[in-house]
């Protein structure tokens, strides 16, 4: 079922996330189920909103790809929430 992840990234700059979307965004295009990537700084961080067609999938990228690269003291308080409608253009 596709979900929505959501991630609220405490104490990230501008310049880790883009350090981060750089390095990872050739192969999140690429990662079997990515649906798409959204990002906006918040009070005192970052949000990350994306959409993929499985839970395992999105589980499976951010433990191999975005896990290892995440710098000290940063970790992403994650949620996921399976969708009911997704409507693509």
């Amino acid at each position: 079922m596709t979900v929505l992840v959501t991630a609220e990234v405490q104490g990230q700059t501008r310049q880790g996330y883009e350090g981060m979307f750089s390095a990872l965004s050739d192969g999140l295009k690429q990662a079997p189920g990515f649906v798409l990537h959204a990002a906006h700084p918040i009070e005192g961080g970052w949000r990350i909103i994306e959409v993929w067609q499985s839970k395992a999938e999105a589980d499976q990228f951010f433990a191999k790809q975005v896990a290892p690269h995440l710098p000290p003291g940063i970790h992403p308080k994650r949620s996921i929430q399976e969708l009911h409608s997704l409507l693509r253009s």
